[in-house]
């Protein structure tokens, strides 16, 4: 089984080529839905005793995690040290799922791909672009987005040149919904000819 994994810097439209991936039959992983899940499960107790006040009738209020992170962020590693392992279990649970029933590849949408040394995990990386003026207007539509806490995400992220040069597939999300469709289409159509020619 191929294992792709598919990032693109905030704005870039990663989460609508991942859509577009299940259209054409392909199981994703998505690392941020894990992420929403384990907030209101297993990440509870270890991150409110982290973070004391996070957490609202059962479940991480990711607004005030957010508040508490913009006020230090130099404990987003913190954050991270918890969350990850967790997540990571949860991927490995799909891929075993997705194995076990014969499943030619896999898309796997980790945000922060080249940022935690996943691309050892995958064996093609997809990396999601568009144009950087693009990505500022769809990125201050978001609800709370503020240019402080855009700027934040920016700068710790891989800049969009670096994840591109270290793609083996590049998506452009810059023009119509047709066009990424396409490009994602004749992606998928390479991925099934390169599992065929597996010995």
């Amino acid at each position: 089984m191929i294992i792709v994994g598919l990032t693109g810097s905030i704005g870039m439209g990663k989460s609508t080529a991942a859509q577009m991936f299940r259209e054409f039959g392909v199981p994703v992983n998505d690392a941020d839905e894990a992420v929403h899940e384990l907030y209101r499960g297993e990440a509870v107790a270890p991150v409110e005793a982290a973070f004391p006040g996070v957490v609202k009738d059962g479940v991480i209020d990711r607004a005030e995690l957010s508040r508490q992170l913009l006020a230090a962020p130099e404990r987003l590693g913190e954050l991270e040290q918890i969350v990850h392992p967790l997540v990571r279990a949860k991927e490995r649970e799909f891929i075993a799922v997705h194995r076990g029933a014969g499943a030619p590849f896999v898309v796997l949408d980790i945000p922060l791909l080249f940022e935690t040394k996943a691309e050892g995990r995958v064996d093609q990386v997809v990396v999601v672009t568009c144009a950087p003026e693009i990505q500022r207007e769809r990125v201050m539509k978001r609800p709370g987005m503020t240019a402080e806490k855009f700027a934040m995400i920016l700068a710790r992220q891989v800049p969009d040149s670096e994840k591109r040069a270290r793609a083996d597939h590049i998506i452009d999300t810059s023009d119509s919904f047709d066009v990424t469709r396409e490009q994602i289409r004749a992606i998928v159509e390479q991925l099934r000819k390169g599992y065929c020619m597996i010995p």
